[in-house]
């Protein structure tokens, strides 16, 4: 069986807290609203597993894009987000792509590229499958290397983002909690 963006969608939102975000997210009235990273595609592998589909998530990812770059604007989002979403119980990250190059390289001592959209984030991740984005406003799923890597649990590096430290470190993790996974040289 193929994995779809239908499929992904239908496996990602039988974990409650995905469906409560997608839901609740507009209400942020951001830009280029987008839930993204592990609680879509590791559901897909919880499930692979037969494991609850929230097993193992560590964070709640949402990306948005403002051209705003103050560090205040982007705090008022993750406090609003925080009173949104208080009941969950749950790490919810949320991160103004705009904003990423001004402190990426002070944190993990690597230059970044000032990004143009949310999406240009999801681009970014060190796993090429992994990049994978739900836009909360459309429904539409954003996945520009496609869903086989993740149906197939095949970790490859990222063309775009060709970090091969920072990669195997990712992928260990992954595989560390999903053991049949496979990584690619």
């Amino acid at each position: 069986m193929t994995l779809t963006a239908e499929g992904l969608l239908s496996i990602a939102m039988s974990n409650p807290i995905n469906a409560e975000l997608t839901a609740r997210l507009p209400a942020l009235g951001v830009d280029q609203c987008l839930l993204t990273a592990g609680c879509l595609f590791q559901a897909v592998w919880n499930h692979q597993a037969q494991l609850p589909t929230a097993w193992g998530i560590k964070d709640y990812d949402v990306f948005y894009f403002d051209n705003d770059l103050s560090w205040e604007a982007e705090n008022e989002v993750i406090q609003a987000a925080q009173k949104l979403f208080q009941d969950l119980e749950v790490n919810i990250e949320v991160k103004n792509q705009a904003r990423v190059h001004l402190w990426y390289t002070a944190r993990f001592g690597r230059p970044y590229p000032q990004l143009l959209s949310a999406r240009d984030g999801v681009d970014r991740y060190l796993i090429a499958g992994t990049c994978i984005g739900l836009d909360v406003a459309s429904g539409e799923v954003y996945a520009p290397y496609g869903l086989e890597d993740i149906e197939h649990g095949l970790l490859r590096i990222n063309p775009k983002n060709p970090q091969p430290d920072l990669f195997e470190q990712k992928a260990k993790s992954y595989q560390s909690r999903w053991p049949w996974l496979k990584i690619s040289p």
